[in-house]
């Protein structure tokens, strides 16, 4: 983690007198804030927060940080705010899963292009988690729970996992009531092993659908799927324009799992160029607003369509 960063999440710490509230502020997970104050107190070779069980407070030492790194926090932010006032310009790498890509993000990339002359964007789609220090990407879309990290998040929406089938599949096979009446039905798969493993939640174990048919591409499960091969999981945000037009039918609502988070990541602030906080703003601006990452509401206990 960046040093700076570190003494940001002590501020923090100090500050909310938690390190929970401490992480929600800075969007950290609080384990990135724990070992963030640990590191930062091996560095400085001595406690610098007393933890009681109401309230963390600064030691002498603490106390005596504290100061001095709000004022070398202070000094960095005047200095960034120098840099960010300078011409937005230069390449920027932008990643994101490979259909949500190609749906959403591209026409917001087009768009900033537009508005921003001197820019030019590399748009890296895949369906894996990309490193954004290894591959030098500088804001990357996210889509499922985030793991333990120093990168800085914005909240962009939620998504869903579905089952869905065609018509004609349903209309020949049957509707599935229930997980257990998929042991009739036949499967439209991915590749990987936790694709052909379906989640029903708690108190009921994992089932492996027969399958005819795994395919690694999802545009290609969704047209498999539209042509009653049969019922596929996906995500709400790739089967929500064949929903709204009937070419395909939610099942088994009550049975899907919690919301997955769709995130806006970059690198530490000292890796945040002014192309950088360009983009953000204009991508959360953008893709916040689509209608198939907004909370689903729930009425009578049932949940709508997305």
């Amino acid at each position: 983690m960046d040093r700076l960063d570190e003494l940001a999440i002590f501020v923090g710490i100090v500050e909310e007198g938690s390190l929970i509230r401490a992480a929600r502020r800075l969007r950290r997970s609080p384990p990135a804030v724990t070992r963030a104050l640990a590191s930062l107190e091996d560095r400085a070779g001595s406690r610098l927060i007393d933890r009681t069980t109401r309230r963390l407070a600064p030691t002498d030492a603490g106390r005596a940080l504290l100061e001095r790194a709000r004022l070398l926090l202070g000094e960095y932010d005047a200095a960034m705010q120098g840099s960010r006032d300078a011409p937005i310009r230069g390449v920027l790498r932008v990643t994101a899963p490979v259909l949500f890509g190609r749906r959403h993000v591209a026409p917001v990339v087009a768009a900033f292009l537009d508005a921003f002359e001197e820019v030019e964007v590399e748009l890296v789609l895949a369906d894996r988690n990309v490193d954004l220090i290894d591959e030098a990407i500088d804001v990357a879309i996210r889509i499922g729970p985030l793991a333990d990290s120093s990168l800085l998040m914005r909240s962009i929406g939620e998504v869903r996992r579905l089952w869905v089938a065609s018509p004609a599949y349903l209309k020949t096979h049957g509707t599935p009531q229930r997980p257990e009446d998929l042991a009739r039905h036949v499967a439209v798969l991915g590749t990987s092993a936790a694709a052909q493993n379906w989640n029903f939640g708690r108190g009921r174990r994992p089932r492996r659908p027969r399958s005819r048919l795994r395919v690694d591409d999802v545009e290609t499960r969704l047209q498999a799927a539209r042509a009653g091969r049969g019922i596929a999981h996906l995500l709400s945000y790739q089967v929500a324009d064949d929903l709204a037009a009937g070419r395909l039918v939610r099942l088994l609502r009550e049975h899907e799992g919690t919301p997955l988070p769709v995130s806006l990541l970059t690198k530490g602030a000292d890796h945040r160029a002014p192309r950088v906080e360009a983009f953000v703003d204009f991508a959360f601006q953008r893709l916040s607003r689509l209608s198939v990452v907004q909370p689903e509401r729930r009425s009578a206990g049932k949940a709508a369509a997305p």
